[in-house]
């Protein structure tokens, strides 16, 4: 079943899809998906492995080539340049750190800045302005003249987590952007997100952990390619999709204002 999150005119969304498709060989990965994300909303993305998750994002981020259409803030993707598009959108995929190890952690997040460098003009004063406020948002500030490489997972994590917030996008894309953190830094995630969506921002990720998911403004859930429900993190119709997708081995209960799920060993 394919859902709007939120009714909304054109204008109000950040990203749109139309029939979205996307082929592997012989396999369709994602098959024909309708969806609106609103702005200044943060929308989880959640469902078993293999139901195309990743690949969602890496096709709204423009990684991938698909079938049908997919709108970025009103605009068909290709009619964004690739600098506009860097700048409107960020993009924190999974197990990216590997290639930047030689480098401090300063310099991985610089890295955000470059849709906003000129090929000449080099770093300016808003550029390093705009990672110091990244280090220190994730506080991984400490760590800023440490190779990547000698940082545990979860600090690494942290420090890519910088290099997102360092691009200043509107859009924030984040695949698995909780790997590796403890449960004190996965609650810092959570408040940061508000924190960001109360700016103005738009959050789209990707979360294993359906507990955290359940704070977001709205859901996707996905199986298979094809979305099985889109909706807001309190409707029970939503709940029992959760449910569905993951073989009622996880049962969706209420906690206080929020929801959580449980491992169902009946």
């Amino acid at each position: 079943m394919n859902k709007t999150l939120t009714p909304s005119s054109n204008s109000r969304l950040a990203l749109e899809t139309h029939g979205l498709t996307v082929n592997r060989g012989q396999d369709a990965v994602l098959k024909h998906l309708d969806l609106k994300i609103p702005r200044g909303h943060w929308c989880a993305i959640i469902g078993p492995n293999g139901a195309g998750k990743s690949t969602l994002l890496q096709v709204l981020v423009g990684l991938l080539p698909f079938q049908g259409e997919v709108h970025l803030l009103g605009q068909p993707l290709h009619q964004h340049t690739p600098q506009n598009r860097a700048r409107r959108i960020a993009w924190l995929a999974q197990s990216s750190a590997h290639s930047a190890d030689d480098l401090t952690a300063y310099d991985v997040v610089m890295l955000g800045r470059l849709p906003h460098q000129s090929w000449l003009g080099g770093q300016s004063l808003a550029d390093h302005a705009a990672v110091k406020h990244a280090l220190k948002l994730t506080h991984t500030w400490p760590w800023r003249d440490r190779a990547l490489g000698t940082l545990s997972g979860g600090e690494k994590q942290r420090v890519l987590l910088a290099r997102l917030l360092a691009v200043e996008a509107d859009i924030l894309l984040m695949d698995e952007p909780l790997a590796n953190l403890d449960p004190p830094h996965q609650a810092d995630w959570l408040m940061l997100v508000r924190e960001l969506v109360a700016q103005g921002k738009t959050v789209v990720s990707v979360l294993h952990e359906v507990t955290l998911a359940l704070y977001a403004d709205e859901l996707i859930v996905l199986s298979q390619g094809n979305i099985q429900y889109a909706g807001r993190r309190d409707e029970p119709d939503l709940h029992r999709a959760i449910e569905n997708v993951f073989e009622h081995r996880i049962s969706i209960q209420p906690l206080g204002n929020h929801w959580v799920a449980l491992p169902n060993l009946t």
